[in-house]
């Protein structure tokens, strides 16, 4: 039903978008066009609230942390649920992480500059690693690296952006990213990776800790960070969140730092 749900709500999307181009060149009544709108924003509301089929909480499964350093965490599980606001691509516990280095404050969330290069965030680069011994079963990395979203101006774009980018799938959604098979039906994913900085393919055996690729800013991403998560399944369409626990650490809560050594 989910994965129904998203396909009409994005096929809506572009009927609306192309009678708003038509009608630059036919004259037909511009009423109709709200009918494809209203129907692809409550076609979406409706993926993206709809509750896991499955009564209850899930267990924690336990993994180690996919990076090292010094981070601290946003939209986390520890504090609410689902920690983005919605099931929707299995991130109902999902988490996003960003560098805290000691040397190198990150810049903060403001109304200038406009937008910044990656290169000023110190996650941008920043390794990837297993968080268990794993079967890799999606790989990309093809998607652009785009500019910062960290203010307000760079913000109202992001959302007006989002929306094209809802229209093109979850893979538009989360950027370059790979999907790990943890065993047991648990699969973790790392989103918004660098553009042509993975590590390993499709298919590839991987053992904990091993390098996959580096921190990036694809997708629907304010700034270079990692969004990682835990699902019941490969596909982001249908598949459901799943809460995880890191060795060492557990679950960060919002804005709280931690480290992680190896």
């Amino acid at each position: 039903m989910r994965r129904t749900s998203m396909t009409l709500s994005r096929c809506c999307w572009v009927i609306f978008f192309a009678q708003l181009v038509a009608g630059f060149y036919f004259d037909f009544s511009w009423l109709w066009g709200w009918i494809p709108l209203g129907l692809a924003i409550v076609l979406q509301f409706f993926a993206m609230t709809r509750q896991p089929r499955s009564p209850g909480t899930p267990p924690a499964v336990e993994v180690d942390p996919p990076v090292t350093g010094r981070w601290s965490a946003l939209n986390s599980p520890a504090d609410k649920v689902p920690s983005h606001g919605t099931h929707a691509y299995g991130q109902a516990y999902a988490v996003d992480i960003v560098a805290e280095p000691e040397d190198r404050p990150r810049p903060r969330f403001g109304w200038w500059p406009v937008v910044r290069r990656n290169r000023d965030f110190p996650a941008f680069g920043a390794p990837l690693l297993a968080v268990a011994d794993a079967t890799v079963v999606r790989a990309v990395d093809h998607n652009r690296d785009h500019l910062s979203r960290n203010s307000f101006p760079a913000l109202l774009f992001l959302a007006f952006e989002a929306m094209f980018r809802s229209m093109g799938g979850p893979s538009q959604v989360v950027g370059n990213h790979v999907v790990l098979d943890l065993g047991g039906g648990t699969y973790a994913m790392y989103a918004h990776l660098r553009r042509g900085s993975l590590a390993v393919r499709e298919g590839d055996r991987v053992h904990t800790g091993q390098l996959l690729g580096h921190c990036g800013n694809s997708g629907n991403s304010t700034e270079p960070h990692v969004h990682f998560q835990l699902m019941d399944g490969p596909d982001l369409e249908v598949a459901h969140g799943v809460p995880f626990s890191w060795r060492g650490v557990g679950v960060p809560g919002n804005g709280e730092v931690f480290s992680v050594l190896r």
